[in-house]
């Protein structure tokens, strides 16, 4: 009987869950909020930003009207904080549904020197203005020929034969859609700090509730007469009919000349339903050719994995079958005149050089990766869409501290395999593994962070998340990481299947040098993401919206799959020529695609961020470049050297040598 009444619990619970499911479950981040007619909207502005430059700066470090109240910060993330993102509250008020023109917002009296100064820099850096209404960045639209191109944003002004002219007039265009069930009231915020509206009356008296579905802003420049405006307030009418014409600039900047601000709003109704309200954005020009590219890609690359596959799995099989129906004494006179691979068992599990470096560098490696394969897998299931604005560098930050306990265990065992189980030293091994790329990633992030400081950008970050992101490290990642290491130290080491004799064997001279074959073999698992990289850097420095996390995971398990395949040719050919140092050179072989992706970088910079302006800027491009081409050296290589690990360990417990 309990047993019943147990089960019915469940049952109950389980149909709970599945009634909230379909009646009210939204993604992380995107919850949508229902504003009453009339009811007030107000817009945000985030940084202000330029592909000239790549460094963020506070919107009201430029004479712009402020708010009423003062101007305050928004509720942000860590993720927003570390990407330069600073939303901040402003003066542009809108009322649901109700359209207005003409609206004044401010006057700016007389520009300073460098008031007048900072404004013709930011124009000539062209600078983008980024507004956000109900967490949708303002889009931009503008005909070029037949098609019209989309942007999010404005610029701060445009100069033309060497005058200046600020886009000081706005109009809104912002597009709604009529929310459907008028009796619940369904408002969940996402930070941006909507009202919840009551539920009004009974049924057929209900005032309908809308959802912000787009936002666009159209920039003028127009002149304003400094005199009638004197008087008013901000809200207030301004006194005359604005015409709002974007083909023409009326509005010069002058030092000592006063600048007024005003703005008007329409909405629209439109058909678009509130989860289909970032289709706009992610419909950006070139969508079809990045598909067809990643198709192509994938294709010809698992083309030519399959064919390598096919040849190693051939030839190492063929050499194993003839040695094993040999008879022993046919066995023992083969052994006298074996050749390959076989020559180099007494040698093939001696210790690398630096064993310490090469297990710390595999424990990071397994970290990275894992946060990178997690990571993206929750972005492609929609847990990070660009509507949760910072949850991506977050979710990393997260998932990269939680796999410490990974990079622990694997580094230690690691350690300890090479050490034939001796557990000396684990503590040691499990402390560099936690701090050995986050230490890498901590001097290149400050000697960055100092740049941004001299800059006074909004793209430095701040002391207190310094002071924040050093708690997590060492409060967190550490003593995860010393746990893993714990466990890995308690784990079985892996034995070797043959013995190491104690006088290493000598090499004989090679027909071509290593580290030839090894850098030439990071050209084919480059060849697995050159084109996927090109969106990704496009979205890091162009400001383009990343979204198509689905076919970047299987581009990764793609590129993990190549990178183990190149790994294993070429410990083989190795040992082939009895070379039997094979441990480094199976890490670098995979890891040398980091240096065709820096070298990628260095001419998407030369070619594509041609406008680029400053040393400031390009060591700053270059910084970031570097640290992202660690981790994936680190993370490659991890994949190469414990495929190549495997291999080699299968291969001589296959074949019984004395």
């Amino acid at each position: 009987m309990e047993s019943f009444h147990r089960f019915r619990l469940w049952v109950f619970v389980f149909l709970w869950l599945m009634f909230q499911w379909g009646n009210g479950f939204y993604l992380p981040g995107s919850y949508p909020h229902k504003y009453g007619v009339e009811d007030e909207l107000w817009v945000k502005v985030n940084s202000l930003t330029s592909i000239d430059t790549e460094m963020p700066f506070s919107y009201y470090s430029l004479p712009f009207c402020n708010p009423e109240g003062g101007v305050k910060d928004s509720a942000e993330n860590l993720g927003e904080l570390l990407m330069g993102d600073r939303i901040e509250n402003s003066p542009y008020r809108f009322k649901m549904y109700t359209n207005e023109s003409d609206i004044f917002l401010c006057q700016v009296d007389k520009l300073s020197d460098d008031q007048f100064k900072i404004l013709k820099k930011r124009i000539d850096e062209m600078y983008q203005v980024n507004l956000i209404l109900d967490n949708l960045p303002a889009i931009r639209f503008t005909k070029k020929e037949d098609y019209f191109l989309r942007w999010t944003g404005y610029p701060v002004g445009i100069k033309l034969q060497d005058v200046y002219y600020l886009f000081n007039h706005l109009r809104f265009n912002v597009l709604v859609h009529k929310y459907e069930e008028t009796n619940v009231a369904r408002v969940m915020g996402t930070g941006d700090a909507a009202e919840m509206i009551p539920t009004v009356g009974k049924g057929g008296n209900d005032k309908p509730g809308y959802m912000v579905v787009g936002f666009e802003v159209i920039p003028c420049s127009v002149m304003h007469n400094a005199d009638s405006v004197k008087g008013l307030k901000m809200y207030n009418k301004y006194p005359s009919t604005i015409k709002c014409d974007p083909s023409m600039v009326g509005m010069p900047i002058k030092e000592g000349q006063p600048v007024a601000f005003t703005y008007e709003v329409t909405f629209e109704e439109s058909d678009v339903k509130w989860p289909s309200r970032w289709d706009a954005y992610l419909k950006m020009e070139g969508a079809k050719v990045h598909w067809f590219s990643i198709l192509n890609s994938l294709m010809v690359v698992t083309f030519l994995a399959g064919i390598v596959l096919v040849i190693f799995l051939r030839t190492v099989r063929r050499d194993l079958t003839r040695y094993e129906e040999l008879d022993k004494e046919a066995q023992a006179q083969m052994n006298e005149e074996l050749s390959g691979w076989k020559l180099v068992v007494g040698d093939v599990f001696r210790a690398p050089s630096d064993p310490a470096l090469l297990c710390i560098m595999v424990g990071d490696g397994v970290q990275i990766l894992g946060m990178a394969v997690v990571t993206i897998l929750f972005a492609a299931l929609g847990f990070m869409s660009p509507a949760s604005r910072g949850t991506l560098i977050t979710g990393m930050l997260f998932f990269y501290m939680i796999l410490g306990i990974a990079a622990g265990y694997v580094a230690v065992r690691l350690w300890r395999t090479i050490g034939c189980g001796d557990q000396k030293g684990w503590i040691a091994v499990a402390w560099k593994a936690a701090c050995f790329f986050p230490g890498i990633a901590f001097l290149i992030l400050t000697t960055l962070n100092f740049l941004l400081w001299g800059s006074h950008s909004t793209g430095a970050i701040p002391f207190s998340l310094f002071v924040i992101l050093i708690l997590l490290w060492f409060c967190i990642s550490v003593p995860l990481t010393l746990i893993g290491g714990y466990f890995g130290a308690r784990a079985p080491h892996i034995k070797y299947p043959v013995r190491t004799n104690q006088i290493p064997r000598e090499i004989p001279q090679q027909r071509y040098p290593s580290w030839l074959l090894v850098l030439g073999a990071g050209t084919l698992p480059f060849g697995t993401l050159f084109i996927e990289l090109f969106f990704i850097m496009s979205s890091i420095w162009m400001g383009r919206v990343y979204y198509v996390f689905g076919f970047l995971f299987i581009v990764l398990i793609l590129l993990v799959v190549v990178c183990a395949e190149v790994s294993l040719v070429l410990t083989y050919m190795h040992l082939c020529v009895e070379d039997w140092r094979w441990w480094w050179k199976s890490f670098y072989a995979s890891g040398s695609v980091a240096i065709y992706i820096f070298l990628y970088s260095v001419n998407y910079l030369v070619f594509d961020l041609k406008n680029l302006s400053g040393p400031v800027s390009a060591t700053l491009y270059l910084g970031y470049s570097l640290f992202m081409v660690i981790a994936i050296m680190l993370a490659t290589g991890t994949v190469g050297f414990l495929s190549s690990f495997w291999f080699v360990y299968y291969l001589f417990s296959s074949v019984k040598l004395d």
